[in-house]
């Protein structure tokens, strides 16, 4: 093995300096890459998160998403939106993550393809 190895690349460890504690399973946002808590990380500690696989996070109540369809994280409601939203100051869009269903409105969650790609911060 390489010498310079330091760990796998789906999990890192993440320092959360966000003001506020993050608790298993809420969404991450590590500059462009968007990531998922695997354990509370309170504010000022360090966790892990993992940046690749699929994970049941929050929606827009009133997207309507096609499986496949690139999502827009918007950061106002913590929560996905489909890729017809206008984003705002600080939502990510593009290649960080993607529909692994469908969901219509009314819905609150959806399974997500985290992707481990950056997107780009609006």
């Amino acid at each position: 093995m390489a010498k310079n190895y330091q760990q796998e690349g789906k999990v890192l460890s993440f320092t959360n300096s966000t003001g506020s504690d993050i608790a298993a399973g809420d969404v991450v946002v590590m500059g462009a890459v968007l990531a998922v808590a695997l354990s509370d990380i309170v504010d000022g500690e360090s966790g892990s998160v993992q940046t690749q696989e699929v994970f049941i996070v929050p929606k827009v109540s009133g997207a309507v998403i096609a499986q496949g369809e690139d999502l827009t994280w918007d950061v106002s409601a913590a929560a996905f939106d489909d890729n017809q939203a206008t984003p705002a100051t600080g939502d990510i869009t593009g290649a960080a993550a993607f529909a692994a269903e469908a969901a219509g409105a009314g819905v609150t969650t959806i399974a997500v393809r985290f992707t481990g790609v950056p997107g780009t911060v609006n």
